[in-house]
């Protein structure tokens, strides 16, 4: 799912003016639009409809042989619908993918939460190379959305249980799919929840009774009525669980309004709640726009 702006094209096309054999083209088409990867979970029309073009165009400046499975490729793209949705799949270091099922738009339905955002990558990346964080406990995500992060640890960092929860009706049928599409159930290890989470009503006997050991969120710090309620739940959690074992909190933000996020730091001060900023590299395992500032914190009273 790389930004095609990305693609080394000025490359290929050196290496097509080099060696004129279709291999290179049926070769590109073969780990890309014909992928089996790509067959069953297909991204956007418009996606598969840009490279294919871009590719041709390159094929061409190369005065490259036409190809008949290039061109009959993107006869089926043109005649294809477009969609509200589609797919993105994101390869693991383990191996291991994580298809999921999105939203074209960015905000659908009166919600953001249809989309993967740049901080729940970042946070899925945190989690690969801090996998002991979540080995063998139990894992409240707040926020969930279309499930990118919790996915990616379950596949790949051995947790007891996993709780993904939101509160918005399409956001959580969204979520039940592409939790099911990866294959995670209820019955299997991890043991895997989808739950209705709503932060202003949620009950001291509900979260007693997840018993988690880690807590995290992604991106959930972008409106201050949204801030307010984030807060009282998390001091709350803190609040209604023992020193002793207190769960760990993780919240990833990407700081698009420099006010909002402040103004988030002040309410946790307020509600008596500390914070320490994670600092240190990640892995770039995802492909997404860097350029925003991401920020992780860990919470404790």
């Amino acid at each position: 799912m790389s930004r095609l702006a990305s693609f080394p094209w000025t490359l290929l096309e050196e290496d097509l003016q080099n060696d004129k054999s279709p291999e290179l083209i049926l070769d590109i088409l073969k780990q890309t639009c014909f992928h089996t990867l790509c067959r069953k979970f297909p991204p956007s029309v418009k996606y598969r409809k840009l490279f294919l073009s871009e590719l041709i165009k390159r094929q061409e400046a190369a005065d490259y042989e036409p190809l008949d499975e290039l061109y009959d490729a993107l006869a089926e793209v043109v005649g294809a619908e477009e969609t509200t949705e589609c797919y993105k799949s994101y390869l693991l270091p383990s191996g291991d993918t994580v298809s999921l099922l999105e939203n074209v738009a960015l905000i659908s339905e009166g919600t953001t939460g249809l989309v993967t955002w740049e901080a729940a990558l970042y946070l899925a990346e945190w989690a690969l190379d801090h996998q002991q964080v979540f080995t063998c406990r139990t894992v409240l995500e707040l926020g969930s959305g279309v499930g990118l992060t919790g996915i990616t640890i379950c596949l790949s960092c051995s947790p007891k249980k996993f709780i993904f929860s939101d509160f918005h009706t399409t956001v959580l049928q969204k979520l039940r799919d592409n939790v099911q599409l990866n294959g995670l159930t209820e019955q299997m290890s991890p043991a895997v929840s989808v739950e209705e989470l709503d932060w202003t009503t949620v009950t001291e006997e509900q979260i007693q009774k997840m018993e988690v050991d880690t807590v995290i969120a992604a991106d959930v710090v972008y409106d201050p009525d949204v801030v307010a309620s984030l807060v009282k739940l998390l001091s709350n959690i803190l609040r209604w669980s023992s020193a002793e074992c207190a769960p760990k909190i993780l919240i990833c933000s990407t700081i698009r309004n420099p006010e909002t996020y402040s103004g988030f730091k002040q309410q946790l001060e307020k509600a008596g709640i500390s914070h320490h900023v994670i600092t240190g590299l990640v892995r770039h395992v995802f492909p997404y726009n860097r350029d925003s500032s991401t920020e992780m914190i860990t919470l404790y009273k």
